[in-house]
């Protein structure tokens, strides 16, 4: 059995479940690698995925032997062998961030199970802890999207607009990756000033800052990064604003290792912001993998230990509305005594 499967097999035995649902498809990727629609269940014995037939032949050769999976055709399955799977399983756990209501009564009826369980993103919690492969994967995806600032920086002039910027970034990652990782971001001037702007014709102009928020997706897994960008000599304004940013994201950096508290992390930033009159108004970073927000929340309200081989964003961000916003931002490989950039 792989050694995701066996871990999950070990993990809800100590929270005394007899089986479970993973529905969640980024949950099963992670487990099983499978990329196809269907659910994941772990009864007493066996781990069965069912799937239909548009997706049987990909599901098994993706399947290898040592996997222990057994692949059904929802086709195949009568209402007899849904109550069997989780016979004399007292409790069954399920994702409860994930699943809807009516699937949750669903499952209750059709597999006929006594207690379904809350498992408490046991999964998600999991993920946070990245193995070679992955990291591999992720440190790939961030050397792509490095190289797609270097190709981009000569199209920052006077006359480009952000749409042609945006599109420009979006089909150089899917040239050279499997696409962007999320929503690509790319605001100048007064739209600086929006954390989450949405690209528009808007033109460069003299004296502009631009920030671009970009990502993209290798071999499944994310890169996140930040950089802004000056068209000519910036204001001094905007010089102390974007050396106050730079400082807190270097520090952060710096103070980054295993063992350390998220929310102090947080707190730090938020304090020397606010002693400038500014504030960090929304989370300081994330964890990065194969979704672009995961667990864990770098923010001051969450309190998480770091642990090594944890991927995670810095992306502290100061926005002047109606002026201007800087954010710079990387993605961090936790480590024992340190971290360091992907």
């Amino acid at each position: 059995m792989n050694p995701k499967m066996q871990w999950l097999r070990n993990k809800i035995t100590s929270m005394n479940l007899q089986g479970m649902i993973v529905s969640n498809p980024i949950n099963i990727r992670y487990l099983t690698n499978i990329q196809a629609e269907g659910i994941l269940i772990l009864t007493r014995k066996e781990n069965i995925y069912i799937t239909d037939g548009r997706y049987i032949e990909h599901v098994h050769k993706t399947l290898t032997i040592f996997d222990e999976i057994i692949v059904y055709d929802i086709k195949d399955i009568s209402q007899d062998d849904y109550e069997n799977f989780f016979l004399f399983c007292e409790n069954v756990g399920f994702e409860e961030n994930y699943l809807t209501y009516s699937k949750y009564k669903e499952y209750i009826r059709k597999f006929r199970i006594n207690s379904f369980i809350e498992t408490e993103d046991i999964i998600e919690k999991q993920r946070t802890i990245k193995d070679e492969e992955e990291i591999k994967n992720i440190k790939e995806a961030c050397n792509i999207t490095r190289k797609c600032f270097e190709y981009i920086k000569p199209y920052l002039i006077e006359g480009s607009t952000e749409k042609q910027i945006s599109r420009k970034i979006d089909d150089y990652f899917f040239k050279n990756a499997e696409g962007p990782a999320f929503d690509t971001i790319v605001a100048s001037g007064e739209n600086s000033s929006k954390p989450h702007a949405v690209p528009t014709d808007r033109k460069f102009m003299k004296q502009d800052i631009i920030t671009i928020d970009i990502g993209c997706k290798y071999n499944g897994y994310c890169s996140d990064m930040t950089r802004t960008f000056f068209i000519g000599e910036p204001t001094e304004k905007q010089k102390n604003v974007y050396n106050l940013v730079l400082k807190n994201h270097d520090q952060t950096i710096d103070a980054i290792k295993e063992g350390m508290n998220t929310k102090q992390l947080s707190k730090m930033v938020e304090n020397d912001f606010k002693l400038h009159n500014f504030d960090l108004i929304h989370s300081l970073g994330h964890g990065v993998g194969l979704e672009i927000h995961e667990k864990p929340n770098i923010s001051s309200k969450v309190e998480t230990i770091l642990k090594e081989n944890m991927v995670v964003t810095v992306e502290p961000g100061i926005y002047i509305s109606g002026e201007f916003g800087i954010r710079i931002e990387d993605t961090i490989l936790v480590e024992k005594g340190g971290a360091s950039k992907l």
